[in-house]
């Protein structure tokens, strides 16, 4: 198991940015691939973006596509999610977590360490 802490959450107003960032414990941050989630308020958590191992492979649900990018520092075992154009409805808590190898990477079942969550409140 890896400790993920998610740091960066906050309230913005829309149009606003903010940027997530996600520190990883353990030396094996780097051979896997990382994922953000979210979850608003009565609603299951889902699918934000994916950074795999080497950054060769990024990927983004339709709702943050163009506004969202996602990277990763193996270095620093961190990785980050930058939110721009930010929308009323991208008010969740984020969650980053950790892929479990050969796993389906939108599916919330893949990742096998999650961290605590941080709150984003963007107001309209």
């Amino acid at each position: 198991q890896v400790q993920l802490v998610e740091s960066g959450g906050g309230l913005v107003q829309a149009g606003g940015s903010l940027r997530l960032s996600c520190a990883a414990s353990g030396r094996t941050f780097r051979n896997y691939g990382m994922g953000w989630f979210r979850q608003a308020p009565g609603k299951e958590r889902e699918f934000v973006a994916y950074v795999s191992w080497n950054v060769m492979t990024t990927y983004y649900a339709d709702s943050v596509k163009g506004r969202f990018t996602i990277s990763r520092d193996n270095a620093k075992s961190t990785v980050t999610l930058q939110m721009n154009s930010l929308k009323p409805e991208d008010t969740a808590v984020y969650y980053c977590a950790r892929l479990y190898s050969g796993s389906v990477y939108t599916l919330e079942s893949g990742y096998d360490s999650w961290g605590q969550g941080t709150q984003v409140t963007v107001s309209s």
